[in-house]
């Protein structure tokens, strides 16, 4: 096989850290999707990806000279429910490689079999959450949002059994700046294995926060609050629902991971739960800052012999870090929601003139996305294209009260209306990975058709950019369209 310029330092750990593990074949892997610009990004061969040994190596079947082939160690708080002892059930990682950027990114696949943290399960994936991952990562990558990325996707020719039937057996290839998560630190303080902690809180500083690794411990901790802090912020502005976020789904790296119920929000709505297996809301659109918190709160524990041999004074410095997550997360989220109705200033009435939009959204179940791009298209001082902005709107009369309020903000904003407009449009997608929309294309792939996979990736490719909003991807759903439930697709 054509060797791959790995740099595995994960592997270079302790194997307290993960298990090491061969190739696990698969019966007849296809390659269905390739991320080209992600390839070469990293260095890769395009033309040997999609070769026989190529696609081996992606399906898992075999790996190159100088693959890791390990499955991390990690535990967790699922739903609030501690578990000892999780860790990568249905992943490998196949290696690090270091990019055209000079960084460090691993190669992970999901779906690829059982490993020692399986716990009863076939360590396999379904073709249909395997292609939701590739959509919605892809996606967020697209929207700006600090996301692991998918590089190819693979159908398996095997057949998984799921409560729904058995299904087809699917492969996502996934790159992350690293898999290290909250539940990693957790697994080893659980186990109070100081030694390790240190071994990885240095692993992280050398990976993700060169600039402070004189600063130890407390410079990760300060350093992963503010970038979950800002991440989540960046979700609530485009209307999305991670779905399932414990303590495990947690990146110390900023980046949003495992995208098994995640969904965007069609009309607005604060209490919205998609995820079949978040019965009580614990993880609801609005709650996700609390449990960003929280999620915190436990890393922060994890770190606390290290942050001071006097364990009060070190949660005097834990908490001193957590203090900053209100603000941190309050200065992002608000600074997102005055560029999202196109102000470039502060005035004291900005957040009250947001939050009546977003509750006349709310009562009339106006659609978020198409919402706030069409109020894109205003003009400060004409009503020329207000008619875009009503027709998400049953009763417009509040919103005319809003925009007259709304344009006498504009009136003390200095940027004329073409600049702000594209400001505006900056912020606020034309396009989502919509529920139906994906939905359908997972519906098409089962029939062996992925031409409305390829069609709705390049879509979204592309997130930003003026379309008619009747176009076919910025279309809310019709009724009997609407999604009403996510699923986890384990």
């Amino acid at each position: 096989m054509t060797a791959i310029a790995f740099d595995n330092s994960y592997a270079r750990l302790p194997e307290r850290f993960y298990a090491r593990l061969s190739a696990q074949p698969v019966a007849d892997p296809q390659l269905l999707a390739l991320n080209e610009p992600l390839a070469a990004f990293l260095g890769l061969d395009l033309e040997w990806l999609q070769s026989a040994d190529g696609i081996a190596m992606l399906a898992g079947n075999a790996f190159p000279n100088g693959a890791a082939s390990i499955a991390q160690a990690y535990a967790g708080h699922q739903f609030g429910n501690w578990v000892p002892q999780l860790g990568d059930g249905r992943a490998l990682m196949v290696g690090e490689v270091i990019a055209e950027d000079g960084k460090r990114y691993d190669i992970q696949l999901k779906g690829s079999g059982q490993t020692p943290f399986s716990r009863m399960g076939d360590g396999r994936a379904a073709l249909g959450p395997a292609i939701r991952e590739y959509v919605m990562s892809e996606a967020m990558h697209a929207l700006g949002v600090p996301t692991t990325r998918a590089l190819a996707v693979l159908s398996t020719g095997d057949t998984v059994l799921r409560d729904s039937g058995p299904q087809p057996g699917g492969i996502v290839v996934r790159v992350a700046s690293s898999h290290i998560r909250v539940g990693t630190f957790q697994y080893f303080y659980a186990r109070e294995d100081h030694d390790a902690l240190r071994l990885l809180v240095d692993h992280s500083l050398e990976r993700h926060d060169p600039d402070r690794i004189g600063d130890g411990a407390k410079g990760l901790l300060e350093s992963v609050i503010d970038r979950q802090a800002t991440l989540i912020a960046r979700w609530l502005h485009l209307g999305f629902i991670h779905g399932v976020m414990n303590t495990d789904n947690m990146t110390i790296s900023g980046e949003t991971i495992d995208y098994g119920p995640c969904a965007f929000l069609d009309h607005y709505d604060p209490g919205k739960v998609f995820s079949s297996i978040d019965q009580f809301g614990r993880y609801a659109y609005a709650n996700q800052p609390n449990i960003g918190q929280w999620n915190l709160g436990n890393f922060a524990q994890t770190l606390l012999p290290l942050l001071d041999n006097n364990e009060e004074t070190a949660i005097e410095i834990a908490k001193q870090a957590l203090a900053a997550y209100p603000e941190t997360f309050g200065k992002a989220y608000e600074a997102g929601l005055r560029a999202k109705i196109g102000l470039a200033t502060e005035r004291t009435e900005d957040m009250a003139l947001v939050q009546d939009l977003l509750k006349a959204m709310a009562s009339q179940r106006a659609d978020h996305t198409r919402t706030l791009r069409a109020l894109s298209n205003l003009s400060a001082d004409s009503d020329d294209n207000d008619a875009l902005f009503f027709a998400e709107f049953d009763d417009r009369a509040p919103l005319d009260r809003w925009l007259v309020s709304w344009r006498q903000r504009l009136a003390h904003e200095t940027a004329s209306d073409g600049e702000r407009q594209a400001a505006m449009k900056r912020v606020n997608p034309m396009i989502i990975p919509r529920n139906h929309r994906v939905e359908e294309v997972i519906a098409a792939a089962y029939a062996a058709d992925f031409a409305p996979f390829d069609a709705l990736n390049a879509a979204l490719a592309d997130p930003y950019s003026d379309r008619d909003l009747v176009d076919h991807y910025a279309l809310a759903p019709k009724p009997d369209e609407v999604v009403q439930a996510t699923f986890c697709g384990t």
